[in-house]
């Protein structure tokens, strides 16, 4: 049985949503609930710190690149638990402005599908009455999603607090009734690092059982959680607990980088693909270690190649084992994997590290420019274990520069609003029948799932 949800949102960015929703799902699990959660949008980072704090793993939702019937499917990762806790991202209504797959990839978007009432999380430091203000026309913006309460985070003092709730209270009078189901004063020793594509990883953090126990502490304190509960809905009818959709599978055996280097990897990618009946086996370049010799395939996630740049290139038998990998099987790398696979990676310091030289590719994060944004892929050729010219959905988002790529394009590339984009990814076929691929390009999704 799926259980109702909640949705935890904000009016944008930075206004604690992920500390909320994390001491949300440490708080009940403390009370001996099974939570399941799940992130909006395309967000390597914060799922890893869900399951942290739930025991589950999060999964992600993405009204842009998955069509309805593969959210549906992957809700159904919440059977046997008692509720349902998605963190959105953005600002609630943020997305892009074409239409995707089932929308333009907000966090509305799924709170709509599923029925997900949304707790806005708000940062009132800095504001009182007019808090409420914000909080109303996010209440009134679309007819299709519900607000069910605010959470107050922030607050400097009694006083405060007393002001924003009078703003509410007046709200409430007109008509727009927004329960407050926590108020959350300020706590700046209860945080998570941060660096350019959002929080630190979990699994760099020694500390995060701590950090998150605290979390709980003081959501569990300062929050109604019992009205939090109550509030939940939804999901029963939009969910399905059957095997995951199709993806597109590289192959039988699949050779998957795992470690510090190398750790996005959608939880969705890899159920899909073992449910399709791939083995997936890890190995650690940081550990010096090659590909699985009966490996069919060998496939490089994105991550931060370039914190250890340097020791990826002393790493000679992961780079020669990789080599004599590719000569006869082929080998795909996502962003930071695509940028291993190719000649050199330029550091924030100016210093150049040899990469595998499986592809041309000259990077550097010497000048860093940001790229982010929703892709539409259509390949050249066969790539990423889908037929050449299928579409496939994903997203793009790395700060490196691209200083050569001499090899073939891998495919064409479009942004969310159907413009070019001009890093296309490369490819090489390689002397003994393999072959090498690699993009910015993170796939979510198949594209044409919308029906």
């Amino acid at each position: 049985m799926i259980p109702p949800g909640i949705l935890i949102s904000a009016p944008a960015s930075g206004t604690g949503k992920t500390m909320v929703t994390l001491g949300l799902l440490g708080a009940f699990r403390a009370q001996g609930m099974a939570v399941q959660p799940f992130k909006c949008g395309p967000d390597y980072i914060d799922p890893a710190f869900h399951t942290a704090a739930s025991g589950r793993p999060s999964v992600n939702l993405d009204s842009w690149a998955m069509g309805p019937e593969r959210t549906g499917t992957l809700v159904g990762a919440a059977a046997g638990a008692g509720l349902i806790i998605a963190e959105g991202s953005m600002g609630l209504f943020d997305g892009v402005a074409r239409r995707g797959e089932a929308g333009t990839g907000a966090s509305a978007d799924i709170a709509a599908q599923m029925g997900w009432p949304v707790i806005v999380v708000l940062d009132v430091s800095g504001q009182a009455q007019t808090a409420a203000a914000v909080a109303q026309g996010l209440a009134q913006f679309r007819p299709d999603v519900r607000v069910a309460g605010v959470i107050l985070n922030k607050v400097a003092s009694p006083r405060h607090e007393a002001l924003v709730r009078a703003g509410l209270e007046m709200a409430g009078q007109n008509g727009m009734a927004l329960p407050v189901l926590g108020a959350l004063p300020r706590r700046p020793d209860i945080s998570l690092p941060a660096r350019h594509l959002g929080l630190v990883q979990a699994e760099e953090l020694p500390q995060l059982h701590k950090i998150l126990a605290q979390a709980a502490a003081f959501v569990g304190e300062h929050c109604d959680l019992a009205a939090i509960r109550a509030a939940a809905r939804g999901t029963g009818t939009s969910a399905t607990s059957a095997a995951p959709l199709p993806l597109p599978l590289p192959g039988g055996r699949i050779a998957l980088a795992r470690d510090a280097a190398f750790s996005f990897v959608y939880p969705h990618l890899l159920a899909g693909w073992r449910a399709q009946g791939a083995t997936i086996l890890p190995f650690s370049p940081l550990a010096d270690e090659a590909p699985d010799p009966s490996a069919t395939t060998c496939w490089l996630p994105g991550g931060y190649p370039e914190l250890h740049a340097p020791r990826l290139a002393a790493c000679t038998g992961f780079r020669e084992g990789l080599r004599r990998f590719a000569l006869t099987r082929p080998v795909h790398g996502e962003c930071g994997g695509y940028m291993v696979l190719g000649a050199g990676l330029v550091a924030a310091d100016g210093v150049r590290h040899e990469m595998t030289g499986l592809l041309g590719l000259e990077s550097s994060f010497a000048t860093r420019r940001m790229h982010l944004g929703y892709r539409l892929a259509l390949p050249h050729r066969p790539f990423a274990g889908a037929p050449a010219r299928a579409g496939l959905r994903g997203h793009e988002f790395h700060y490196a520069t691209v200083l050569a790529q001499p090899d073939a394009p891998a495919a064409r590339v479009l942004d969310a609003a159907g413009a070019e984009v001009a890093e296309a990814g490369s490819f090489r076929a390689m002397p003994g029948g393999g072959q090498v691929s690699g993009s910015f390009f993170h796939l979510i999704a198949p594209a044409g799932e919308n029906g």
